[in-house]
């Protein structure tokens, strides 16, 4: 998977250098970028049928103990996202511009967390987001080029869920997850795995598959994993979005400055007072 990753990158980057999806090359990759989402999406909906047979087998091969495990992940991840969500997103809106920020947060940051919950899409919830950052006061060419990035590439909540999985494979297959090696492969595995196909519902699937191919754990890991993604996906979803708001007020403070929420605007979103 790592080799494909990075030639999807260098192969996207001459892509986009050569006319993008204006050139004949870049018609023919996006309409089978059409193409595939497609397919995906019509096994998708024959999944949870096969992927339910699937795991009623493993509950009769690994017995009840399996569904104890996912009870004990449940309860480490849901509960270790609402401390996250407690401890962190106060401390960021406090960096982004101090209390007046932090109550600003407060105050929207309530609709884009639970439209994330609910469609478990962070492209879903770039509208909200939007409206959320236009009314907090962020200014529009920041949250214009903030927010669709934070899509894909702040992904917090995805990659706590990749620690626990990491952590429960390691466990279902009595794999020591022990060492400082160990702890900084699963952090980079984690890393990636939550960058792989982010953005749309599932599509942590993938990354999951990364997760099972670079630790070596046997083809029965993945339904296994696949399905404490779909338990784990609401709440890191959730995580990724609404983050994605604060994000773009942290990157407000350090382009307008730490004092940006008492400037006043005019129209167009950018500050009557220079930049900083």
């Amino acid at each position: 998977m790592l080799p494909l990753i990075i030639f999807a990158i260098i192969m996207g980057f001459c892509v986009a250098s050569c006319g993008g999806e204006n050139s004949p090359v870049g018609k023919l990759l996006a309409n089978l970028n059409d193409i595939i989402m497609k397919f995906v999406g019509v096994i998708m909906t024959i999944a949870p049928l096969g992927l339910g047979a699937y795991f009623a087998n493993l509950i009769g091969e690994f017995g009840p103990q399996l569904l104890s495990d996912y009870g004990r992940s449940m309860v480490v991840y849901y509960p270790l996202c609402l401390l996250y969500v407690v401890i962190f997103f106060p401390l960021y809106a406090l960096f982004a511009g101090g209390k007046p920020a932090l109550n600003r947060m407060l105050k929207y940051i309530f609709t884009p967390a639970v439209t994330a919950f609910a469609t478990q899409s962070s492209a879903a919830t770039l509208p909200v987001n939007k409206e959320a950052c236009d009314a907090i006061g962020v200014p529009k060419d920041v949250s214009d080029l903030v927010l669709p990035m934070g899509c894909t590439m702040h992904m917090d909540g995805s990659v706590l869920s990749s620690i626990v999985k990491i952590a429960f494979l390691f466990g279902i297959f009595d794999m020591p997850f022990t060492g400082v090696g160990t702890y900084a492969m699963a952090i980079a595995v984690a890393i990636l795995s939550a960058f792989v196909l982010s953005g749309a519902p599932g599509g942590g699937l993938v990354g999951e598959m990364l997760i099972v191919s670079m630790f070596g754990f046997p083809a029965e890991a993945f339904p296994l994993i696949a399905t404490l993604g779909f338990l784990f996906d609401p709440a890191a979803t959730c995580l990724n979005a609404a983050g994605d708001t604060i994000a773009s007020m942290m990157v407000t403070r350090l382009v307008e400055g730490k004092n940006w929420l008492e400037k006043k605007t005019v129209p167009g979103g950018r500050s009557e007072a220079p930049r900083v």
